[in-house]
């Protein structure tokens, strides 16, 4: 396997692109365990349909935030050992985060040589650090510059966060900045403020208007929310939930039933105000803890939001 699979998929921009969202198990479970935990995994995904997984590279952000994290940190296996995994046991890509401040240089091109092989991976997206505090021994751009230096021809994303641009405005402009330091897609953080990503979006769509240029695919990120603990640990990660979003949520008979048709709610106005635009988009479900009703709930919101998405792109054919 030498080159990407997704980059072909990424580059036809009428076909929606589909991803499930995953984190590493915590480094204490054996490599044998790791191989029954993407069994088990894999075995809930035979009932979709689905373009690839994405494996989080899980950080310890609290230098980002003063509040105490709700759910305590955990170090993971390395995502390159999960992806592996993944990927032989389904046949299918998966893309692989990588958090790039705590190497420098040299370690960050021995962790690609060994990503590309024996690792086998293909598909790559570059995080950097949570917060300008703390000990960075090599930044994103910094990184971006690494990898163009490379040898080898990784399929490179980014990450774009909505919340970002409510506040400073200018979240289109660090995607074309990205895109030229090599970014071909961006993943978004989990979506639950449509009005923020529809701003964002437009604004990008206009920016590569105006400059001439095709826009990059963006996928959009959602998961399931069935409990106070959920929410709390969404809101630390810096995802923003409205107020009145929170109420429904947490006053509701089934909080995980309501909290995905509040996704779907949120992708219908998404689409509707930003499908037309241009920019070719995908979607990516996650699954924020590891309590099977989460996990479930997270397969019907892939189930509900992919034909949400297809659909979409049926009618823009007309």
């Amino acid at each position: 396997m030498s080159h990407s699979r997704l980059k072909q998929k990424f580059a036809d921009p009428t076909r929606g692109v589909y991803f499930i969202g995953t984190t590493p198990p915590k480094s204490s479970v054996s490599m044998e365990q790791l191989s029954e935990i993407g069994n088990k995994l894999l075995e809930r995904l035979q009932q979709i349909d689905y373009d690839g997984v994405i494996v989080y590279d899980i950080q310890d952000e609290s230098s980002r935030i003063d509040k105490p994290r709700p759910f305590p940190f955990m170090n993971t296996h390395d995502p390159r050992d999960y992806s592996t995994i993944l990927r032989e046991k389904s046949g299918r890509p998966v893309i692989t985060y990588k958090s790039v401040s705590q190497h420098n240089k040299d370690d960050f091109n021995e962790w690609l040589d060994k990503a590309w092989c024996p690792h086998g991976v293909r598909d790559i997206v570059l995080v950097g650090s949570p917060s300008a505090d703390g000990d960075i021994k090599l930044t994103l751009p910094q990184a971006y510059t690494a990898l163009k230096e490379h040898s080898l021809d990784f399929n490179l994303g980014g990450v774009t966060i909505a919340e970002r641009h409510a506040s400073k405005g200018n979240e289109h402009l660090r995607l074309l900045e990205k895109s030229a330091q090599g970014c071909e897609f961006f993943v978004s953080q989990a979506v639950y403020n449509p009005q923020a990503t529809i701003d964002l979006l437009s604004s990008y769509a206009r920016e590569c208007k105006e400059r001439g240029v095709a826009p990059k695919r963006i996928i959009l990120t959602f998961t399931p929310c069935g409990s106070a603990k959920t929410l709390e640990f969404m809101e630390w990660l810096g995802i923003s939930v409205p107020q009145a979003t929170r109420h429904r949520i947490l006053d509701a008979h089934n909080p995980l039933a309501e909290s995905i048709r509040i996704c779907r709610n949120n992708l219908d106005q998404i689409l509707e105000a930003c499908g037309n635009l241009g920019i070719p988009l995908g979607l990516n479900i996650e699954s924020l803890t590891n309590r099977k009703e989460e996990i479930d709930a997270a397969i019907r919101l892939y189930k509900l939001l992919k034909a949400t998405l297809d659909l979409k792109l049926a009618e823009l054919e007309l």
